[in-house]
């Protein structure tokens, strides 16, 4: 009897041994085995149960920590970064992506060969070989199917065959993606992406593992494995953002009295699950201003009293959805005569699945809001030229006479920039002190002559309130025309000047002597000018004349 326990045990043990010799999806892409209720209740479509065998001879597994992982690459390790545009609402597609990083100077050419690029100095230094893994030279002198690719090495972990699409053979890498107890396999190059249907993933977060092989030979190495957690929801992923003019920090959730806000909406929707939907904007401001609602996903609303204030926003849209079941049809009190063929019959029509149906998906944004003071406008009323001083004819200060409302500012920056407004020339900012009418003058300087933007701004800790506009600033050269025309008349005037005190000292002299006329008429008046030439240059050339004023009006007779 003891002998039938033995031969019965080794049976069991026999029998046993394949199913531990061979390497599970589950034994290799993760760490935690699915529950059967996750499996059946969690299919993606086009996956695979990660009960599947996994073929070790072209695909070795390595554990973390394994020795052979610091060589599975040349040059040094690869890394794999996994994203994805999680959340995503339950029923919508979500996308993964997995990109490569090669070590540096490595990059993929559009062969799918992995190359050093150009000039680039890594540790080793500059390689003489331009290639990293020349794996097209590898497939056209490996191959030996006829130029038909399908061997017994072209395949997936499970077994299947590669896809044997035109330009395969530029897809020397192998992504095998793992969750919710399924894989799917995909042949490509340093990118990937991979899209799945929510429909049956269980709401919450959820774990995605990848692991990355590469060709070598024929058979295929490790390189790198990365996961991310994903999360699934049948709550509507909503962001709002808040904007408002003069508005110092949007971030911080605080604004300004008497100012509009606009609220936008954003709707976390990459795979446009919710497209066709009608979507309701139901929004609540909490400054008892009732509801308010829209099909519009952007709304302005003016706060016009400080303090803090709770705003809530419910976004409602009729999504594609699983159609409830039926309720079961009432029992009759009495037997009822047949209605004929069934679908004549509306209790059985009733059962027939409606694939179309829609259900009310719902999503929630909530804020508190702090509402104060602000700077709420700021004008420029007038501007003055002032005169520079002569070390400077070249620049020109201009006055700014600025008014604001709201707040009392306590600063001032003015750009100054190109009639663009685009390239800036000159920042300055300083302190003010305003009273209470917060009336100032801003003066800046402008050098040169031109058409200039100015941007003047006025601040506070909370608000920022801008004004714009162009100046055109007249040429100060001392060349230019109205330079020249302020000269000549300064030079007239000083030429005035000059005469009339000249004219005063001769008057002066001629009222002092009174000559003596030796005849009169013209003579006389001819003498007269004679004289008064005379004593000018008697004025101005002392030392040229006699000094006896007796000679003075005496006429000078040659020698005969």
């Amino acid at each position: 009897m003891e002998c039938l326990y033995y031969f019965l045990g080794f049976l069991l043990l026999a029998a046993r041994l394949p199913l531990d010799a061979a390497k599970r999806f589950h034994d290799v892409l993760g760490n935690e085995r699915p529950s059967a209720y996750m499996r059946e209740h969690n299919q993606l479509n086009g996956w695979s149960s990660d009960e599947n065998d996994w073929n070790e001879k072209l695909y070795p597994v390595w554990k973390r920590g394994d020795m052979r992982w610091k060589n599975s690459w040349k040059g040094g390790r690869v890394q794999a970064v996994l994203t994805s545009d999680s959340p995503a609402l339950v029923g919508s597609n979500i996308t993964f992506a997995v990109n490569l990083i090669f070590p540096r100077c490595q990059k993929e050419d559009a062969n799918g060969n992995i190359v050093y690029e150009k000039n680039c100095r890594n540790e080793a230094g500059l390689s003489a070989d331009p290639y990293v893994y020349n794996w097209t030279a590898w497939s056209e002198d490996s191959d030996g199917e006829n130029g038909t690719g399908q061997s017994h090495h072209n395949v997936f972990p499970d077994g299947k065959p590669f896809p044997y699409h035109p330009g395969w053979r530029r897809w020397n890498f192998i992504y095998v993606f793992h969750t919710l107890g399924q894989y799917f396999q995909k042949l490509g190059r340093c990118s990937v992406r991979v899209s799945v249907n929510t429909a049956n993933v269980t709401l919450g977060p959820q774990l995605m593992e990848v692991t990355v092989y590469r060709r070598h030979g024929r058979a295929y190495v490790p390189i790198a494995q990365v996961k991310d957690v994903y999360v699934v929801t049948d709550q509507i992923p909503v962001f709002v953002t808040m904007f408002q003019k003069n508005d110092r920090n949007s971030s911080d959730e605080t604004f300004l009295k008497d100012l509009p806000i606009m609220f936008d909406v954003l709707i976390h929707d990459p795979s446009h699950f919710l497209n066709y939907s009608t979507i309701n904007y139901k929004w609540s401001f909490g400054d008892n201003t009732g509801l308010f609602v829209s099909t519009n996903h952007t709304v302005n609303h003016t706060y016009v009293l400080n303090g803090t204030f709770s705003l809530n926003l419910t976004v409602k849209a009729a999504a594609p959805g699983p159609c409830p079941p039926p309720p079961p049809p009432p029992r009759p009190s009495k037997p009822t005569p047949s209605l004929g063929p069934a679908g004549d019959n509306p209790l059985e029509l009733s059962r027939i699945p409606d694939e179309n149906c829609q259900i009310n998906r719902y999503g929630h944004f909530q804020a508190t809001i702090t509402i104060v003071e602000g700077i709420l406008e700021v004008n420029i009323i007038q501007m003055t030229d002032v005169l520079m001083p002569v070390p400077w004819p070249d620049s020109s200060l201009i006055d700014f006479v600025v008014t604001c409302q709201g707040s009392i500012p306590t600063e001032v920056c003015t750009i100054i920039s190109d009639p663009t407004c685009e390239i800036t020339q000159n920042t300055v900012c300083s302190p003010v002190d305003v009273d209470d009418m917060c009336l100032l003058t801003v003066r800046r300087t402008f050098n040169g002559s031109g058409t200039y933007c100015v941007n003047l701004t006025l601040g506070d800790d909370t608000s920022l309130a801008l004004t714009s506009t162009l100046i055109s600033v007249p040429d100060r050269d001392p060349a230019s025309p109205l330079r020249m025309a302020n000269s000549a008349l300064i030079s007239v005037g000083c030429l005035a000047i000059f005469v009339t005190v000249i004219s005063l000292l001769v008057y002066k002299k001629h009222k002092e002597y009174n000559p003596i006329e030796n005849s009169p008429g013209n003579v006389v008046r001819s003498k007269g000018l004679s004289v008064f030439l005379n004593r000018a240059k008697a004025v101005f050339f002392p030392g040229n004349q006699e000094k006896d004023p007796l000679l003075k009006n005496q006429e000078f007779k040659g020698v005969s």
